[in-house]
């Protein structure tokens, strides 16, 4: 069997720094790894679709967007197949196969499903494509036989129904669809990078983000307006580590190097964080030691990005190539699903016998 990844964003606007750490890196490095035979990459403009489709130009405008960040971050469509996921209907087909076998209650009681209602003021009111969610997921996931997901805590849920769905088909139809594993960050403080505003996560909707594609200047305005201590008022205060953004930031991007290079007075972090802690080093001096750090790491992505902007065509041509790619993996999985309910009538003469025989007798 195959060793296959499927992930994806959806696109409803540019990826930020809590993509990055919280996946696109990651996705990056199992790229680059060769332990896998495939890699898939979804721009899921369908289920952006779910909480935007009185506004589908929204969603139409960050197709181009959301592929210049994965290209400019480094994932290779010559290693990773990127597609649009309207433009793959087997997957539509397998959503409706696969909602047979899910039940009403059963999405209800999904807790992301739970939470995503929530934060979109949908509990009195929920559009059924939007808690058709996980079933369109599962029908992502199995289409491409994809047996990792890289996926932060939060989509745990979804995969647990995915798994589901797989092992309620394969034990009604018999064995077809491939069962997947979540794959999760061993790094605790990469799962999921709080907003700049320290109280939520990373979100285009609460605009406390740090963009890929966010200018110097931009960069550095977010960075030192970042959620401290609010306790460490002077200088000389002792400050605390714990829930400070800033340093939340530093535990994840800075090395040692970057203090040699930017802050030669402390040989590593926990030096840093020592002093803060019993007072004598002020915010300024982590904000703009962070903001050099981050400016390092995004200068590359950006200049990468402004290259790409100038020729579309290329990263038109390669959503194109991917989606037609990914159509024929697909295709593949639909048939295999499809003759395993034996409803694949015109393509199997399995169907013109039993009909024969059956009408042949009376």
């Amino acid at each position: 069997m195959e060793n296959i990844i499927l992930t994806g964003d959806r696109p409803t606007g540019r990826l930020h720094l809590g993509h990055y750490v919280g996946s696109i890196k990651n996705r990056v490095d199992l790229q680059n790894s060769n332990k896998f035979d495939k890699i898939y990459i979804m721009i899921a403009d369908a289920q952006a679709l779910t909480d935007n489709f009185t506004n589908p130009s929204k969603v139409r405008e960050n197709v181009i967007e959301v592929a210049l960040d994965y290209l400019s971050c480094g994932i290779d469509p010559n290693k990773t197949t990127i597609f649009i996921q309207s433009e793959v209907s087997e997957l539509t087909e397998l959503t409706f196969y696969y909602m047979n076998l899910v039940t009403l209650s059963r999405l209800q009681r999904n807790p992301t499903v739970k939470n995503e209602l929530i934060l979109r003021n949908f509990e009195k009111s929920i559009p059924v494509g939007f808690l058709n969610y996980p079933i369109s997921q599962a029908a992502d996931i199995t289409a491409f036989d994809a047996t990792c997901i890289p996926v932060g805590i939060d989509q745990l849920p979804m995969i647990e129904q995915t798994r589901e769905i797989v092992h309620s088909f394969n034990n009604i139809y018999g064995k077809t669809l491939v069962m997947p594993e979540a794959h999760i960050s061993n790094k605790e403080n990469e799962r999921r990078l709080p907003g700049t505003d320290g109280k939520n996560k990373m979100s285009k909707s609460l605009g406390n983000c740090i963009y890929l594609s966010d200018d110097e200047k931009t960069i550095k305005q977010k960075v030192m307006s970042m959620y401290t201590d609010p306790n460490h008022i002077r200088v000389e205060d002792p400050g605390k580590v714990e829930g400070n953004i800033v340093f939340v930031y530093l535990d994840v991007f800075a090395t040692d190097d970057d203090f040699k290079k930017y802050l030669p007075e402390y040989k590593n972090l926990n030096e840093l964080k020592e002093h803060y802690q019993r007072g004598g080093l002020g915010d300024v001096t982590i904000k703009k030691f962070l903001n050099n750090i981050l400016q390092e790491r995004l200068k590359p992505i950006r200049e990468k990005r402004e290259e790409l902007e100038k020729n579309i065509e290329y990263v038109y041509k390669v959503l194109e190539e991917g989606t037609k790619e990914a159509r024929k993996h697909a295709k593949k999985t639909l048939d295999k699903v499809k003759t395993a309910m034996k409803i694949n009538y015109f393509e199997s003469e399995e169907f013109l016998k039993e009909i024969i025989d059956k009408y042949q007798d009376k």
